[in-house]
Parts: C-alpha cells; structure tokens; sequence
C-alpha cells in the first residue's frame, strides 16, 4: 500500500497502524445498541426497555452479519488478489461486493417490515409480557427502516480498511455513534419517546455513517469502480461468501445463542427462585441477559478489531508467499487478545455491581443478584472466548474459510446450544444453564488451537 510496505515494514508497527483504528471503530459499531441500553435502563422503561431491546437485538445481529459477510469476504478477496498484483480482481471484487451489500440489505429490510410479530415471537417476545412486547414492536418497527444505512455502512468499513484507510472507517462510523449518543438522551428523556426515541437516534446515526461510507467512494486508493467492476462475477462472489462466512457465522451464532436463551427464560424463568425466595421471572432475566450480551460485545469487538487489523497484513503475505511473517502475525495477535482476555476477566469477576449500574440503579434486589450470576458465570470463560474469536478470524484471513467456520460453529452452536438446554432441562434453572457458556469456551479453544497448528503445518508444506 502507498503508506505501508505489508511485506517488509515491521509486523508491530502495521498490526498498530491497523488493529487500533479497526478496534475503535469496532468499539463504537458495539456502542450503537449499549447506548440505548443505556438510556432506555435509566428511563421509565427500565427492565422492561432493556428487555424489549434484547428482543429485537438478534435480529440487528443477523443484519450486521451479512453486512460482514460481504464486506470482510470481499475484502479478503481484495487484499489476496492486490498480493498476487491481480488489479482486475480488486476492482471486482470491492465492485461485486458494494452491490451485493445492496441487494441483501433490501430483501432483510422488506422482512423485517412485513412479519414484525413472527420475528419477535421466534426471538423470544411473550405477548403475555404485555409492556415488554409492546416497547420491543415499538424498537423493531423503527429500525428495520434503518437496516439498508447499517447495512451497507457497515459492509463499507471492512472495504475501507482494506484500501489502506483504517483511520478514515474509523471516523466514519465514530461520527455515527456520536450522533446516537447525544440524539439519545434528547429524544429518550426530552421528547418523551422512550424506546422509539433510542430507535430514531440509532437510525440517524447509521445515516451519518452510511453518507462518509459512500463519499469514500469518490476517491478510494487502490481500486476503480466502475460499470466493469459491478457486474457479478460468479466466482469472485463464490470466493468471497466462502471467505467472508466465518464473519456470518460469528454473528449468526450470537443470535442463535440469544434466542435459544430467550426462550429458555420464558419457560423456565418462574420456576427458578433468588435468594430471597422470589421467582426470577421472565423480564429480569431478558434484560440481564441482554446486557450481559452488550458487554460481552464490547470486548468481542476489541478481540475482533485487533484480529480484523492483521487481516490486510496476512492476506498480502499469503498472497505473497511470505509464510514466517504470516505465523509471525497470527502469534502477535493472540498474545494481544490473550491480556484482553484476562483484563475483562477480572473486571467481570470482581465488578459485576458496578458495571451492571451503568444500565440504570433503580433495580430490585433479584435483578442484581441474578446480574451477578450472569456476569460472573455466563461470561467467566472470555478469556478462552477472546482467543476463539480471533483463531477464527485468523483462519479466515489466511483464506482457511473452512476450518474458521467450523471453529466459529463449535463455540456457540455445536458445544453452547446443546449443553445450555440440557442443562436447563434438567434443573429447570435459568441460573445453571448459565454454565453452558464456560463449558463450550473451553472444548472450542482446546479444538480451535489444533485446527490453527494443522493450518500451519499445511503452509510449511506447502512453502
């Protein structure tokens, strides 16, 4: 690239040039739903916002998952194809994926407008939580309108970065966060619209980084749009999805954990008593369990912002042959995301009070208690968490789509989803089931680091 050598310049340096405006911009993607939880947790909604916004949020997962999908899918293809001096390729490839990123973004928007009520219902809303049900249509309603401007903003800072620009991706969502952050107190507590507010300000925000997405367009370093470069190209697209897939999945799975959740709350949620003898219930578990998820989105999203900076460099020198400065980098960044692990470790052990406040003090007794539980437990495997989640992109960037889907399927579907209904079956405890987090955390690092050393046995051979 004209501002680094990817093939020679030193690998900490780029993974710094790279990784940490890829992390603030991956930090500030993750604010757009924990700011409204935020807000709406210190308004009159309280719990039941809370509840209500983990309702619709798998649904804006699935959204940003195929955002990803196109955008670090065909991005890879850019970075191998600029490696391999194939500047055809590159065009189509960031060509094929702008329009891709269009079409889908379409067709989710239509669903999401016209089958509102099965959506909720299939990502655990209880129409007999009449409050809650009606604050989670009152959300979904407005953000579906939003869904094309996230979508395709989002889609474009994966492309950004990968043209040399990570600073400017940065900006461009930063500048979209903002919005939302200040729009959201005007609109929650001002205009009195409490969740509809939080969605209008997300929408606007969203706008704002949609429009610096597209004026990027205009003059981008390292690749041409043209009528060319937008005609679909089978197999670039073909490649592509199969490299950007692990992206889908990644995501695909946060929703598959949150709805299995979900409604494992809804049933077993009266049955599992607190210390104090009352039933947990339906609306404090969603809530917590939504929260929980925002945080733990947090510092996924700095594990995946600093695995998402080295892709560029792993992709060049895979294309270029440079194996030692491939495994070089992948070393780097799990070293880095191993101390990001433990960090967030010992916050959530030893500070679940104080972070469970930011989202609002006007909370019973069994909602604290139950907060600990989740923080504690349910996210006490991150540091194993933090190293999945980079292996898996890792894999992805040295074009292994394969195994890094796999491993992105072994964390949170194949080992999470059984192990969490067993257990709740068994002791009908939204409590236990917690467990099922930590044990699928540990099976998916053990596997996730023999898939990495096979990979890397395959280079050496084939060096």
């Amino acid at each position: 690239m004209k501002n680094f050598d990817l093939g020679n310049d030193k690998i900490s340096k780029l993974i710094q040039k790279f990784s940490i405006p890829c992390v603030l911009s991956m930090i500030v993607a993750a604010l757009y739903n924990i700011v409204d939880q935020i807000f709406i947790g210190w308004s009159d909604a309280g719990a039941y916002g809370n509840a209500a916004t983990n309702i619709v949020y798998p649904f804006t997962v699935i959204a940003l998952a195929f955002a990803l999908l196109v955008g670090d899918g065909f991005a890879a293809v850019f970075n191998l194809s600029l490696g391999a001096n194939n500047k055809e390729k590159t065009n189509k490839a960031i060509g094929n994926g702008i329009i891709i990123l269009i079409i889908i973004s379409m067709i989710l928007t239509i669903l999401g407008i016209f089958f509102i009520e099965p959506i909720l219902k299939l990502f655990g809303g209880n129409p007999k939580e009449v409050e809650c049900y009606q604050y989670a249509k009152d959300y979904f309603k407005i953000i579906c309108y939003g869904l094309p401007f996230y979508m395709i903003g989002q889609g474009l800072n994966g492309i950004i970065r990968s043209d040399g620009s990570p600073k400017y991706a940065m900006f461009a969502t930063i500048i979209g966060a903002l919005m939302n952050l200040i729009l959201d107190p005007i609109f929650i507590f001002v205009f009195k619209l409490s969740v509809k507010g939080a969605a209008i300000a997300t929408i606007i925000g969203q706008i704002f980084t949609f429009i610096m997405s597209i004026i990027y367009l205009r003059k981008p370093k390292l690749f041409k749009i043209n009528k060319q470069s937008i005609k679909l190209d089978y197999q670039i697209c073909k490649q592509s999805i199969s490299l950007g897939f692990a992206s889908l999945i990644t995501q695909i799975a946060i929703v598959i954990i949150i709805t299995v959740a979900n409604h494992l709350v809804n049933q077993y949620g009266y049955e599992t008593l607190s210390s104090s003898g009352s039933p947990f219930g339906i609306v404090t578990p969603l809530a917590v369990i939504g929260i929980c998820m925002k945080v733990f989105g947090i510092v996924v999203s700095i594990v995946v912002g600093v695995s998402l900076g080295g892709m560029p460099i792993i992709g060049y020198n895979m294309g270029a042959g440079q194996i030692k400065r491939v495994k070089d980098t992948v070393t780097y960044i799990l070293i880095i995301n191993f101390i990001i692990g433990c960090i967030a470790f010992i916050l959530f052990e030893v500070f679940p009070t104080a972070i469970i406040r930011i989202f609002g003090n006007n909370h019973s007794l069994e909602y604290m208690e139950y907060a600990k539980y989740c923080l504690r437990i349910f996210l006490g495997g991150i540091i194993f968490t933090c190293l999945v989640k980079s292996l898996s992109i890792l894999l992805q960037s040295m074009g292994s789509s394969v195994k890094s889907t796999i491993l992105a399927l072994l964390r949170d579907v194949i080992f999470f989803v059984p192990s969490i209904i067993l257990i709740a079956t068994i002791t009908h405890s939204v409590v236990s089931m917690l467990w099922s987090a930590i044990i699928a955390d540990v099976l998916s690092f053990i596997l996730g680091m023999i898939l990495l050393k096979v990979e890397f046995h395959k280079m050496k051979h084939s060096s």
